[in-house]
């Protein structure tokens, strides 16, 4: 029997798109890393919101800067000037390796501004037949149809028509496949520095730092999509930062936002020098309200000393998961990530597990290979990780004991 309590999300049937299997459970409210039912029960939120809720619920800095602009003024359009997004993207230039920054309401918008700058890039230098992006397998980009298109997992492609044309997918570790796959056509390289839906899959530094290496040789542009990976998830602001080296353009979203929908491409002069006048727009991208919270959220991970102790209790939580993966031999087979964007890849179907721990009480995230996600708020420390542990451990309790039952006659 389930020791937390399962809220039905709607009394009726209901009339939203069929496109998720939605958990039997509703949240009213949230506290820092928990999140809360109308009835009060309580959930250790280990999946903020797939990795979106980088500072918890109702964090009091950003409600703050959020109520304070939602009282000034919300939409303008960026036919005006938006002093918070200069702020903002001047903070984010200044912290990376960037020079221009253009604000996007989603992860998938800023992969979508992100190929447009690699075409326009050639394009603008002479070379409109350079247009192929190279991807790796596994990959998730987002939902769009040139989004799908790169990331390249048919089962988001199926059903949607002809698969955009211009991309070009190799198997996650295979050089020689790579370098068989770069032509005169080829533009840029795209990556996740560690891929979330797929798996949790690290990419080894010296794969990364090679990748820098053939695009310097072959004048290709390397664009990393840290979308779920940035914002201090992996223990750095970035995780290209844990390899040491920096890309042409790169895609961000999820945690900047702190749970406000926002997402930005980050790109060096020379990368985005052919994104001119006209070239590219959005209406709600980098609106007043968007800024004032990525503000916030930056004040509070770029103080001093807060990604250090992300990267400390992302430790502690890693060996801790390394015991229970000894005591659960038969369900847990491996644990993978960097910092609290971490894995447990599963010998028993990992959507089960997902259920068993919602059960216990605490709130996981699926991914592909088997994977179950844990992707907690940043602003998590020891009480939380050892409650999630206690949690994870009486849900591979729960599994292990549908393993031991007969099967039915």
């Amino acid at each position: 029997m389930s020791s937390v309590s399962q809220t039905a999300a709607t009394p009726s049937p209901s009339v939203l798109l069929p496109t998720y299997a939605r958990a039997p459970v509703a949240f009213e409210r949230g506290e820092g890393a928990w999140a809360i039912t109308a009835d009060g029960t309580r959930y250790l939120d280990f999946g903020a919101g797939i990795a979106v809720n980088a500072l918890g619920h109702a964090h009091p800095h950003l409600v703050e800067a959020l109520t304070a602009q939602a009282g000034r003024i919300w939409h303008t359009s960026n036919l005006y000037t938006m002093p918070e997004g200069e702020r903002l993207a001047r903070r984010l230039c200044e912290a990376t390796f960037a020079d221009r920054v253009f604000f996007t309401n989603s992860g998938a918008e800023a992969n979508e501004a992100a190929i447009k700058m690699a075409r326009k890039y050639h394009a603008a230098k002479g070379h409109p037949e350079r247009f192929r992006i190279i991807t790796f397998e596994g990959a998730f980009h987002g939902r769009t149809l040139a989004t799908i298109a790169a990331g390249g997992q048919q089962k988001y492609i199926d059903g949607f028509g002809p698969k955009v044309e211009g991309f070009d997918q190799v198997p996650f570790d295979d050089r020689e496949a790579l370098l068989a796959a770069i032509t005169p056509e080829t533009a840029a390289l795209m990556i996740e520095p560690i891929q979330g839906e797929g798996g949790l899959r690290s990419v080894p530094p010296q794969m990364l730092r090679e990748l820098r290496a053939l695009c310097d040789e072959h004048g290709l542009l390397l664009i990393f999509d840290e979308i779920q990976t940035g914002v201090g998830r992996t223990g750095k602001f970035f995780a290209h930062e844990l390899a040491g080296v920096t890309p042409d353009i790169m895609s961000i979203a999820k945690g900047i936002g702190g749970g406000f929908p926002m997402g930005a491409c980050l790109a060096t002069e020379e990368a985005a020098a052919g994104m001119t006048l006209g070239s590219h727009g959005t209406t709600f991208g980098g609106n007043p309200l968007a800024m004032a919270v990525g503000n916030a959220v930056l004040d509070v991970v770029l103080a001093p000393g807060f990604i250090e102790t992300v990267a400390q209790t992302g430790l502690r939580l890693r060996q801790s998961l390394a015991q229970l993966k000894d005591q659960h031999p038969e369900v847990i087979a491996e644990i993978r990530g960097e910092g609290l964007m971490l894995g447990l890849k599963l010998h028993t179907p990992n959507m089960d597990f997902v259920a068993e721990a919602r059960a216990q009480g605490l709130l996981v995230v699926g991914a592909g290979d088997n994977v179950v996600r844990l992707l907690p708020p940043l602003i998590i420390g020891e009480t939380e990780v050892k409650e999630a542990v206690a949690r994870l451990d009486r849900a591979a309790q729960a599994v292990e004991a549908t393993l031991k039952r007969p099967a039915a006659e």
